[in-house]
């Protein structure tokens, strides 16, 4: 992995989720493992506003380092939640944990099954693993309880909290935290008419989900564009 070109792919993440309205305020944080057994790894300082977000403004962290030495420099639950699935999740390679709008309102309620109603909800039929232990801020044994709740899934639904994406690359998690957050205002909006939903068979979602999942680079030309857009921009994201 070029580490360089990856601190600028993620930098670039958290500029285009500002731009979106994904983040919350100075809260919410993305970490990439940069090495091997994924215990060293990248993440956004606490207290810099993800539209200001540069290449050489992310640090590096141990997960096994201890978060009473940390200092100031990190959001304690960012290091304690990311530290735990870095140590615990190898396929975590890059994780992102957002509030967004449509999906912390899913995550609210009783039963927040997604349905497979729309392209985008069937790309995460039978993909997501639910999490209804919420027991605080994610600190301590909240944090090592959410590593073992993700298992093998790639999203995490987070109850009463927001959602967690873990995935090869960055290109893999912002793409796919993309259209979770899109599936899910999908299937609020249509919740709002009142009206019956159209909900697809099992066959016709798990194939659909499938042909996600081999859609011929679809995340890195998504990233490549955003980058694209950036570089005109705000080039200087990737300093």
């Amino acid at each position: 992995m070029d580490i360089a070109e990856a601190r600028r792919d993620l930098a670039a993440t958290f500029r285009w989720c500002a731009r979106l309205g994904l983040n919350e305020g100075i809260a919410n944080h993305f970490s990439l493992a940069t090495s091997p057994d994924g215990t060293r790894f990248l993440m956004n300082p606490y207290g810099l506003h993800w539209s200001q977000m540069s290449a050489s403004d992310l640090l590096e962290f141990d997960a096994n380092a201890d978060p009473d030495g940390i200092g100031e420099t990190v959001d304690p639950t960012a290091f304690a939640i990311h530290g735990a699935l870095h140590r615990k999740a190898p396929h975590a390679r890059c994780i992102m944990h957002l509030h967004p709008k449509y999906t912390t309102a899913l995550a609210s309620l009783k039963d927040p099954t997604m349905p497979p109603i729309d392209q985008n909800t069937m790309r995460f039929f039978n993909r997501v693993s639910n999490d209804f232990g919420y027991d605080g801020m994610g600190l301590g044994d909240e944090a090592e309880r959410l590593a073992g709740a993700l298992g093998n899934h790639s999203v995490m639904l987070m109850g009463q909290h927001g959602v967690l994406v873990a995935a090869p690359d960055v290109a893999w998690a912002f793409d796919t935290i993309y259209y979770f957050e899109k599936a899910a205002e999908n299937y609020l909006t249509a919740l709002t008419t009142g009206r019956e939903l159209n909900v697809a068979s099992d066959e016709v979602a798990e194939k659909t989900a499938r042909q996600w999942e081999e859609y011929p680079d679809g995340p890195l030309k998504h990233l490549s564009a955003i980058r694209a857009v950036l570089d005109a921009q705000e080039p200087d994201y990737a300093n």
